[in-house]
């Protein structure tokens, strides 16, 4: 039976010393893993002196592309001065080497490929911009059509996303709210006992809580577990070529896909921002009892007279413009989701970063414009 594992052996001729190829170099026998080591560490000794040595390819039974590359990445990319070898094989070894030129170093950029691929980011963010402007002008579209004919609107979508995005959304609002108000609490409150100021721990949670960091933890973790769903739930319909069905079929997209999630999103914001405020407002309570001793019932007293009603209405207020922004976001990502898995992903994740990164800009915003109404 003949041998057709790959094998190097060094024979002496009467011009020196000749390095012989034998066996078969194919993919399937290189893969085999008795003897590979001996022989890829064979082939690293020779490939320091290759251009010097006398090679012989004339033995090997069969090469493959698979073997023709390893011979060739042990002569550098270039041909020994002393070669012996089939016509077949040196077809085989040729093609390899067009290969090995015909792909370009990896070059340095220059000034103009930078000035294009700024140019070319710019031209990114203004198409973003544009279809979200687009997204939006239709949704006003979509309803003035379902003020004009209610008992056509998709009433089952919008019930089906207000339990999806509010209700399914309240255990893990009300736990990071709660753990929130308590970490808020206990820090304050070692700071203002210093100053025999332990009352006015009310006024800070107060404000802070129901004002800023109740809507806006609420938004950044709805923009993180419901912004990304509706980007999947968006780019699985282009991948399954359901928004094409949905075009040929005429289906509205905008009216079907983008205004249901909008509307359930600026109903389910400001519950779930009232929501979370009442368990960080709960947790600093209890915070404030164990670490101050301020009872419950004066918390409770002290809590309307500190906090003015307007600062309510503003939370509220910022909480419809945050779900709107977090579905607008959503549906523009999943929309311009190509059919593929990576654009899938890539969508998603885009989709979490610029909704949270837009409530944070749009939540310094009203502070700016607002910043003397509520006190």
């Amino acid at each position: 039976m003949t041998d057709t594992h790959p094998r190097i052996v060094i024979e002496a001729s009467a011009s020196g010393d000749c390095v012989t190829l034998y066996g078969v170099w194919s993919a399937a026998e290189l893969a085999r893993p008795e003897g590979w080591e001996q022989l890829y560490a064979s082939l690293q000794g020779h490939a320091r002196n290759a251009m010097e040595e006398r090679w012989d390819l004339r033995q090997i039974t069969r090469l493959d592309h698979t073997g023709a590359q390893l011979i060739w990445n042990t002569w550098s990319h270039d041909w020994p001065r002393h070669v012996l070898l089939q016509g077949t094989h040196r077809a085989m070894l040729d093609r390899v080497a067009r290969f090995a030129l015909a792909t370009p170093a990896p070059q340095a950029p220059t000034l103009r490929a930078r000035f294009l691929a700024l140019g070319a980011r710019v031209l990114s963010v203004e198409q973003h911009f544009l279809h979200a402007l687009q997204l939006l002008g239709q949704l006003v579209l979509d309803l003035l059509r379902l003020l004009r004919a209610p008992r056509q609107g998709p009433w089952r979508d919008i019930s089906g996303h207000l339990y999806r995005i509010g209700a399914s959304a309240l255990p893990i609002t009300a736990l990071v709210g709660f753990l929130i108000g308590v970490v808020l609490a206990y820090l304050m409150s070692r700071q203002l006992r210093q100053f025999g100021a332990d009352a006015f721990i009310v006024n800070i949670l107060g404000v802070s809580l129901i004002r800023e960091l109740g809507p806006v933890l609420a938004a950044i973790l709805i923009a993180g577990r419901s912004g990304s769903a509706i980007t999947a739930q968006i780019g699985v319909m282009r991948v399954n070529e359901e928004l094409d069905a949905m075009r040929v079929m005429g289906i509205g997209q905008g009216f079907r896909l983008v205004m249901p999630r909008a509307l359930a999103l600026a109903v389910a914001m400001p519950l779930l921002a009232v929501w979370t405020t009442a368990a960080a407002l709960a947790g600093g309570m209890l915070a404030s009892d164990l670490s101050m001793g301020l009872s419950p019932q004066y918390f409770f007293l002290s809590l309307p007279k500190v906090v003015h009603l307007s600062n309510l209405w503003l939370s509220l207020g910022k909480s419809v413009v945050f779900g709107v922004l977090i579905a607008l976001i959503g549906c523009h990502f999943g929309l311009r989701v190509l059919p593929n898995t990576q654009s899938l992903g890539e969508g998603t994740t885009s989709s979490v970063v610029v909704s949270i990164t837009m409530v944070i800009l749009v939540d310094a915003l009203f502070a700016v414009l607002f910043s003397g109404t509520g006190l």
